[in-house]
Order: structure tokens, then sequence, then C-alpha cells
């Protein structure tokens, strides 16, 4: 079959020439111990009253000019001496001079030619966070919702919502809060007889993007209640739905009507677990399910007092969004009331407006379209244009339509957006912002000569994560960009790694070994107090798992991203691979431990193994399943398509299989040994 071992994935056992990386650091201690020389100079000089500008200008001379005509200035003055003596500074200043001339490097440093862009970029940074700050000091929490009920007030006649699907309409600031406030008061007397929701108490919320206003509706209403929302994938069926609600701990469900075949599947094992059901619809066609509908037409629209989330503070939980992570079945991540309020507050840190209109076509169970999207407008005052779903055809239509100057992506969209016919009218949009993550450098530069010069801010992070970054300067391909500014505040370590194992390779001391610019490393990022890793609602245990310990020092704590990156000596970031039982296809994190359980209850499947590989020209990977079938069965593709379709996300399903007549092998070994061995 031509397998093709990747380099370094089975050799664990030979041994390491370190030698090359004892040289670097031999090397860098020597360049620190003369540039602490250097420095010691030149502060003597400046407490004996000497001028250090004769240092300074020799270098710039020499940046700016080169070693070839700063030599030669430096001659000329030497001829000049006895014209320029009068001027000339003392010999201790010519001296310093001279040393930082041979100490420095004949070339300035490649990060600083983004001086003043990363200065400007870190000055607006911290005047967002003291802003935060501010708010997070009062007393009460001024919370999102208290920001969204003031944008209700000062704007009332505004659009805060458009929906672009069937039975399109839009929203006033005004009347959404209406809405919320009726959700409000209809779930706390319809729920209150099945003893919830209480403030604290999370609602599990399960309903289709088709639905988004009225799903938007509750969410409010329920965090006018002090209640988070758990956003459930409604695309989820069976065994993963049921793992999804019962994380959660949420004690009530409400149900989109569209869903009713996906319900009634799991409602048995939910009232086992006495998870009360509620479709949000007028009646109800599933024994021991209630509707909401009427009561939410009829419920009063007057304001919710804020005693009623009195209990709120800024580190209650205000949503759960699932997430795959690297491991296991999607788990609830926790996003707190300042979580929420920093990550809402992205589209003003990237350029947006209260006057813009801001497109969103991503789902609303994600991170990304809820709370950067639609959250990030109702907090900056700005309009959402909400549509079902992704339409390659209706995009640039739906962009004119509307007026939308700002749009949010995965870098899929983009590439289907530079996929489609050209159009004379393609550079006919008010479009001028692009914030997203996923963006290929090529698709990057396609999508700019095509329909114009819009600004596109590449963003990097996860919902989980403890730190992000923003490619600022705009540098095609690269995920953000580093500072020594910043990394005062998000520090962070790109480290080598065990392919097999997934884990950090360590030294002989037990500290992890960071790698060198340009290489690929595992990003983990600092635990710290401001930058604290949040974790998953559960049990500890599955938290913990994402820690390492012992990274650089003894006692400090990382968190474990699962990603591959490499840093350039500019300090721009760039994405290389995923460890871990998950790939993202489609803008979707994969786990294959779900597709394998699904896959698995194939009567003529005996072992199921699935793992992602790349594929030409996409971002991501797609899902492969290798199987191994049942003693004396045959396999049937039709049948297990119409399995995988029925009881898998349309982006979960593999795309290709691959029948094998021995026992799987484990997913990390797979992906060493048969990655690049498939044809299309």
């Amino acid at each position: 079959m031509g397998w093709t071992l990747r380099p370094g994935a089975l050799d664990r056992d030979k041994p390491v020439n370190l030698q090359p990386f004892v040289q670097k650091r031999a090397g860098a201690m020597g360049g620190r111990q003369q540039l602490a020389s250097l420095l010691l100079l030149l502060f003597l000089l400046g407490g004996l009253g000497q001028p250090l500008w004769p240092a300074a200008m020799a270098l710039a001379l020499r940046w700016l000019l080169g070693d070839p005509t700063c030599c030669v200035l430096l001659g000329l003055a030497v001829l000049a001496q006895p014209w320029l003596s009068p001027w000339m500074p003392h010999w201790l200043s010519l001296a310093a001079a001279a040393l930082m001339l041979t100490v420095l490097p004949s070339r300035p440093p490649p990060g600083l030619r983004w001086l003043p862009t990363d200065i400007a970029y870190f000055v607006r940074l911290i005047h967002l966070g003291l802003k935060i700050k501010r708010r997070l000091n009062r007393q009460p929490p001024d919370t999102l919702v208290d920001a969204f009920e003031r944008q209700a007030r000062a704007q009332p006649g505004h659009t805060s919502l458009v929906w672009t699907g069937p039975g399109a309409c839009s929203v006033t600031f005004k009347e959404l809060d209406a809405r919320a406030c009726q959700a409000a008061w209809a779930l706390k007397a319809q729920l209150g007889s099945h003893g919830g929701p209480t403030p604290g108490e999370p609602v599990a919320l399960l309903v289709l993007t088709s639905h988004a206003i009225p799903a938007l509706s509750l969410y409010l209403g329920l965090t006018k209640l002090g209640c988070p929302v758990a956003w459930i994938n409604p695309h989820g069926r069976g065994a993963p739905l049921v793992h999804a609600v019962l994380t959660s701990g949420a004690r009530v469900l409400l149900v989109d009507p569209d869903l009713q075949e996906s319900l009634q599947e799991v409602l048995p094992k939910l009232q086992e677990e006495n998870i009360c059901c509620f479709y949000l619809s007028h009646s109800s066609p599933t024994p021991g399910v209630g509707a909401l509908g009427a009561a939410l037409d009829t419920a009063p629209s007057s304001p919710v007092p804020a005693d009623l989330r009195a209990g709120v503070t800024w580190k209650s939980p205000a949503m759960f969004i699932y997430t795959s992570g690297t491991t296991g079945l999607p788990k609830p991540a926790i996003l707190t009331q300042e979580k929420v309020l920093q990550m809402s507050k992205m589209l003003s840190l990237c350029g947006a407006r209260a006057d813009d209109v801001i497109y969103v076509v991503l789902p609303l169970y994600h991170t990304m379209g809820l709370v950067l999207g639609v959250l990030g407008c109702l907090e900056l005052g700005a309009t959402c244009v909400l549509a079902p779903k992704f339409s390659a055809s209706a995009f640039w239509n739906d962009c004119r339509q509307h007026g939308v100057t700002v749009i949010l992506y995965v870098g899929e969209v983009l590439r289907y957006l530079c996929n489609v016919p050209q159009h004379p009218e393609d550079r006919t949009h008010s479009v001028r912002l692009a914030i997203g993550n996923g963006l290929r450098a090529d698709v990057w530069e396609a999508f700019q000569q095509r329909f114009g010069p819009i600004r596109i801010w590449e963003v990097y992070g996860s919902t989980e994560g403890n730190v992000g970054f923003i490619n600022y300067p705009g540098r095609c391909g690269a995920l953000g960009k580093m500072s020594c500014f910043l990394r005062l505040l998000l520090p962070f370590e790109l480290v080598q790694f065990d392919t097999e194992a997934e884990e950090p390779v360590r030294d002989s001391q037990g500290f992890c070994i960071p790698v060198r610019p340009g290489e690929a490393g595992l990003l983990l990022t600092q635990v710290l107090g401001r930058n604290p890793f949040l974790g998953y609602r559960g049990p500890r245990k599955q938290s913990e798992q994402k820690l390492v310990r012992r990274v650089r020092r003894e006692g400090d704590v990382y968190y474990n991203t699962g990603d591959v990156l490499a840093m350039d000596e500019e300090g721009f970031l760039y994405f290389r691979d995923r460890l871990g039982d998950t790939f993202r296809w489609k803008g979707e994190n994969v786990s294959t431990r779900e597709v394998e359980g699904v896959l698995s209850s194939v009567d003529f499947l005996q072992e199921v193994n699935v793992y992602g590989v790349a594929v030409p020209g996409c971002e991501g990977k797609v899902g492969m399943a290798a199987v191994q079938l049942a003693p004396g069965r045959a396999f049937s593709g039709q049948e297990l398509y119409q399995h995988a379709r029925t009881w898998l996300p349309a982006y979960a399903v593999p795309h290709f299989i691959r029948i094998q007549d021995f026992r799987p092998l484990t997913a990390d070994t797979y992906r060493a040994v048969c990655e690049g061995t498939w044809k299309l």
C-alpha cells in the first residue's frame, strides 16, 4: 500500500543530538552578557553626565545605511576632526558608540519594523482593558444584559437584529428587550412549578438557527433571571445529545419544535434523569413534553427587576458553549460574565463601530457566531444581520441589500465565496472589515483581489482557552502577532512535543524545551490570575487534563491548547497542526470518539477507528474511518451512509472509508503511518 512514515513518528528511543541546542543556548547566554555589559556602560556614562547620543546615532546610521556607508561617514568624521573638534563628544561617548557597533547585530531586529504598530495596538488594548476593569469594579455587576438594557433605553428605535431567512423581519432594541422581558416572565411562571429555573441554575437550549430571534429572546430573558444557558448543537442526536444535556447540569430543556424527532429518540433517557422538556410552540405532539408558546405570547413585557439576578457576580457562569477541545465528546466550556464581556468587546477592538451593520452566518451554538457576533453587536449598539445558514450565492446580495459593513467568517466561508463564478458586482458592496479565523494565505489574497481591499482581522482563540491572538498588522496568512509588550500580558510558550504521546518533550531537569523561531511547537498558555483557565462544567478531572505543570520553572501552570504553531522572528504566528482525537472540518471540531461510537453500532462493522486527513485546497481535515468487518458480513456502503447521515451532523460524516483485514491501530498510529496514502 506504500505507507509513508512521518519523520520522527516511530523513533522515540533514538538518541537525540543536543549539541546544536547547547551551542545556541551558550551563544544566547554570551549575547545577553555582552548586552548587559553595554547597558551597564551606558548607565555609567549617564551617571558621569556624558552624552549618549553618539552611540544611538552610530547604531541608527549603521542600521539605516549599512556597514560600508556608516564606515565611510565615520572615516570622514575622523579626517575632519580638526574642524569638528569643538562639537566632538567626549572620548568615553565615542568608546560607547564603538562598543555598541561591535556588540549589537549589523541589522536591526526583524520585529523592530513593527514597533510603532505594536505600541499603537498595545495602547489600544490597554485602553479597552481599563474600560472593562471599571465595569468589573461596579457594584452590582454591570453585565452584558445591563448594557443591552441601556442600549434599548438610549436608542429604542434602532434596529438590533435583522433576519434574512423565511419570514424575513427585523426587530429594534426596544422590541427585542420587550420580547426578552416576556420570555423572562413566562419562564419564571411556567417553569417555577417544575422546580426551576432559579437564579444560577442552568437551562439548556436546543434550537435551530432558523429560529434565531426567538432563541435570542429566550437567552436574554434567562440572563435577566440570572440563569446561565447551555447552547446545545441542534445537529446532535442519540447518545451525544443525551451526553450534552446531562453534562450541562440543566433540569429544563427548551426545544425547537422542528427537532421533535431528535427529542423523541432520547426522551426516555432524559425523563429518567428528571429533566423537564418544553417545546417552543403552542402545542406539544409528544406526551410528557410541555409547550411554552402560549405563555410566551401572553406574558407581560414589563421590565424585569435587576433584583432577580442579584446573586450574579463576574465569576458566575453566563453560558456554556460545547467544545471538543482535543479529546473526547463535546464538553460544556464555562464562559463567565467577565469572559463574555471581554469577548463581546472584540468587535470594537477590531475597529467596528455602533453605526456598523454586521453580517453573521455562523451558528449560534458557537462562540464566534453568538458571543463575538450577536452579543458583540448588542454590546456595541450595532445592527446584526442574521442568516439561517451560509449561502455563497446569497452572501453578497444580502450584504448589498442590508448595507453590511462588517462580516464574520471562518476560513471555509471566504474560500467558498472565492469559488463562486465571478460577477460584475463583486466589488459593489460596503463591506470594510472581515473578522474571523482559519483563513489560508492563498484564499486571503484571492479574496482581497476579487472583492476589494477589505481589512481582514484574523484572530486565534478557543472557547475554553485563556489567551487569544490577533493579526492586527494584517500579515497575510498569519493567525496573530506577538510583541514584547503583549507577551507581558499574554505569556505563552511554543515547546517541543512528542508526536505519538501528544505531550511536551522534557529536558533533563523536567522542564519543557522551547522551539526556535520558525519551528513548529505545541502552544501552551500560562494560567494566571488575569488569564484564568475556567475549564469545563463537570468533574474537575477533565479540566485538569488540559493543564501542564513545570513548563519553564517550578510551580508554573499552563493550558495545553493542543495546537501546533510556529512564530517567525517578527512575532507573527502561523498554524501548523492540531493534536488530540479531534480534528477541524468546515469550521467545526469533530470528535473522533463520537463518530466511532455512531459507526460502531452498525452491525456489519466489528472495529472502527476514525481520524482526520488533510485534503488539498481545503482548511482543516476531513474524516476517514478505518473499519474491520464482522466475520461473515459484507460491507454495505448505502446502509453505512444512511446510518451516518441520520445520527451524525453533516460535517462529522466521514468522507473516506478504509476497509482493513486486521484490527485497526490507534488513531495516533494511523496518523503517523497512513497520512498521505489515500487518493481522491
